[in-house]
Parts: C-alpha cells; sequence; structure tokens
C-alpha cells in the first residue's frame, strides 16, 4: 500500500460542502464533495454522546492549536477520497461549522461557529490538517482499517465486520438497524441491549437469522441489496415474543431470544396463563434469577436451576429434620451427618430444628436440585463453614 502526505488540506477545505444526516447519524460528504466522510465500513457518528464533550473537544484543539493527530483518506479514484480514519474528528468540524453545536466559552458562555469574533474564525478555519493519502487493493485498505481503529473508542466486532464485507447488504442493513431515530427502536430495546448508532441492533438482527454464523451470512449475502430475510426473521421473533409475554418486564431485555424462538416458538401457548405465571415467580422470593423466568415457562417449567431456586421451603425442611433425627436416634449418632463423622461432644448430639439449616447433598451449582431429595440438614456451624468453601 502506497501513502502520500498532504499538509495543504485545512479545516475550512475540509468543511466545504459538508452535510450531516441525523437520521444515518453520520456526515456524508466534505472536501468539495470529493471527500466521502463515513463510507459504509465506518462507524456511526459518536462524539455527539454523552453531552458532546468529545466533539468539543475536537473544536477547543483546534482553537488553541493543538495537533488533531493524523488522518487517513483512501484514493478511490482521480482526485476522490473516503476517510480511513478520522472520520469522527472531521464530522465534529463539520458538524461546528455548520452549527450542530457551541462549544462553550471562557464566560461560561455558548458560542456557535457564527458567533467567533474574525481571529478564532481565521485560527479555525486556516488550521491545516496531517493527512495521509492511502491507495492500495480493498483487502489491504480493510486490513490497514482495522489495525489503525485499536485506540479511542474500540471498534465493535460488528462494526469491524461492516467494514470487511461492505456493500449494498451492509448499506441497506445500516438503514434498517442503524438509525437511531426510527420509532422501531422504543420495541426493539425492550428486548435488545445496545443501541443502534453502535450496530447492536443489526448484529444481533444477524444472529438471530444466521444461527450465529454471522460471517458466513454476510460473505454469502454481501454483494445482495435485498435484506428481506434478516427483516422478516428478526420480525418474526420479535413478534412471537411479544405475543407470548403480554406484558414488558426489563430482564426480558438482553435474553437470547433468537435462540428461544428457535427452540419454542412451535408450542403453543396461552398469553393470559403466561402473564400470570410471570406475575406470580415475580413475587416469589426464592427465585433469584428473574431472567430466568421466560425460558422457565417456555420450557414447561421443568429446569429449575434458570431460577436459581436455592431455598427449601419449610415443609421440605421440616420432613428432613424428622427424618434424619429419627435415624440418628437409632444409631445413637448426631442428626447433623457432619457432626456425626466427629470425634468430639457433638458426635452424638441431637440439635433443634431452629439450629440446623437446609443444605443441597448435590451442590446445586453444580446442577444439584433444590427437591426433598437432595435435601439434608446440617447445624448452623457445619453449613457455614460448607457453604464458604
Amino acid at each position: 500500500m502506497k501513502t502520500i502526505l498532504r499538509t495543504d488540506i485545512t479545516v475550512a477545505d475540509i468543511c466545504k460542502g459538508f452535510y450531516f444526516d441525523v437520521n444515518e447519524g453520520k456526515g456524508l460528504y466534505g472536501l468539495s464533495g470529493k471527500l466521502t466522510i463515513q463510507p459504509e465500513y465506518q462507524r456511526n457518528y459518536l462524539y455527539s454522546e454523552k453531552g458532546g464533550k468529545m466533539e468539543k473537544d475536537v473544536i477547543y484543539s483546534v482553537l488553541k492549536g493543538y495537533p488533531l493527530g493524523v488522518i487517513y483518506f483512501n484514493q478511490t479514484g482521480p482526485d476522490k477520497y473516503e476517510i480511513l480514519d478520522g472520520q469522527q474528528r472531521v464530522t465534529s468540524l463539520g458538524r461546528f461549522v455548520t452549527g450542530k453545536f457551541p462549544i462553550i466559552d471562557e464566560a461560561g458562555l455558548p458560542q456557535y461557529y457564527d458567533g467567533l469574533n474574525e481571529e478564532q474564525r481565521k485560527r479555525f478555519d486556516e488550521s491545516p490538517l496531517l493527512i495521509y493519502i492511502c491507495e492500495g487493493e480493498e483487502a489491504e485498505i480493510k486490513e490497514w482499517f482495522k489495525t489503525i481503529n485499536i485506540v479511542g473508542i474500540p471498534l465493535k466486532e460488528q462494526e469491524i465486520l461492516n467494514a470487511i464485507y461492505s456493500g449494498p447488504f451492509v448499506t441497506a442493513l445500516k438503514e434498517q438497524y442503524s438509525n437511531s431515530l426510527s420509532p422501531l427502536v422504543q420495541k426493539w430495546e425492550h428486548y435488545i441491549s445496545g443501541a443502534a448508532n453502535r450496530q447492536d441492533y443489526l448484529a444481533t438482527a444477524l444472529k438471530w437469522v444466521s444461527g450465529g454464523k454471522v460471517e458466513e451470512y454476510m460473505s454469502k449475502h454481501r454483494f445482495d441489496s435485498n435484506i428481506s430475510e434478516v427483516k422478516n426473521h428478526f420480525d418474526s421473533v420479535l413478534d412471537w415474543v411479544s405475543a407470548v409475554f403480554t406484558d414488558i418486564e426489563s430482564e426480558m431485555k438482553g435474553l437470547e431470544w433468537g435462540r428461544l424462538y428457535d427452540t419454542y416458538h412451535k408450542k403453543g401457548y396461552n398469553p393470559a396463563d403466561v402473564s400470570k405465571r410471570v406475575h406470580e415467580l415475580y413475587q416469589d422470593f426464592s427465585v433469584k434469577d428473574k431472567k430466568g423466568i421466560f425460558e422457565y415457562i417456555l420450557g414447561g417449567e421443568q429446569d429449575k436451576r434458570l431460577l436459581e431456586i436455592r431455598i427449601f421451603d419449610d415443609p421440605t425442611k421440616m420432613t428432613v429434620y424428622k427424618r434424619q433425627t429419627a435415624a440418628a436416634s437409632e444409631k445413637g449418632e448426631s442428626n447433623c451427618p457432619l457432626c456425626a463423622l466427629g470425634n468430639d461432644n457433638n458426635r452424638t448430639r441431637l440439635y433443634k430444628f431452629t439450629e440446623m439449616d437446609a443444605d443441597h447433598v448435590a451442590a446445586w451449582s453444580k446442577g444439584g436440585e433444590t427437591s426433598i431429595e437432595n435435601c439434608q440438614m446440617l447445624c448452623k456451624t457445619h453449613n457455614r463453614a460448607k457453604g464458604n468453601r
């Protein structure tokens, strides 16, 4: 790959013809239309998040004469370029020039680009940028893109895959799943963790439709412009979830709904019965993992480990206590199985019910059930010691 250093391009030059698309969350063009600021393999604009501190810092740096860092262009044709690295900084410059946000001046007042005094604007506009123009094969360019994007805001895996398999398929997917202003996001965010502008919804849609083989799927469909298979499957999963579980709970967010859909969507469920059972389990103090409630119900309430139920109820504890105590009395040993193995005075001690705690014989963490068959009563001392190991 060949590189050429350019130091003759100023902030004013690069901002000529800048336009920021709010719906797509990106800067489109600059350098009088010669520069594509955000090609499809680039991530969405992120510097405006968290109050816009990062985009303001870019402007402060330029006004104070601080180095803005190296920017890389990929030459795509005669006098045509796209940004390899630096699109967040360049977009910040363009957004400031076009009045999208103010900085805060020394008096603590908001100051837009149009309000800068003549000296400040001249310094800002004429600030030179350090730009390397790169030329090479697509594979070289994409590899270089991954290499230089190891600092700043780290690339997510899906953002890297978007770069590797850029084309009409990724373009269509991003239009559908990467728009933070889409009204559909309000539905998606109940079930999926993450954010549209960090490609989390796009990544989820691809994971669901591909059964987890995202790279293979993206490679196969790279030059397709039709994403109906992805969209239909994604919509089917969420429509099924909202039909089975009519109540929205915070613990539903981030569950493996794609896998659950594949496993259970052919079974029939009564939404009213499901809703009632969800409420009952939410009110059950012994259920430690509320996230497990949904798969537990879908699976016919067979796998109690999904709920992290570790507490034996009082009837179970009393039944086991009576059974152990009767057997211990007959043998002349302690009704605590661990005390009975010792050589001190407790070897024959019969504890009261209130002096004992219930314990899993086969550890819960290793698959032991919270059932009467897997319950034993231990003296409080041994139960605490066993729990600490």
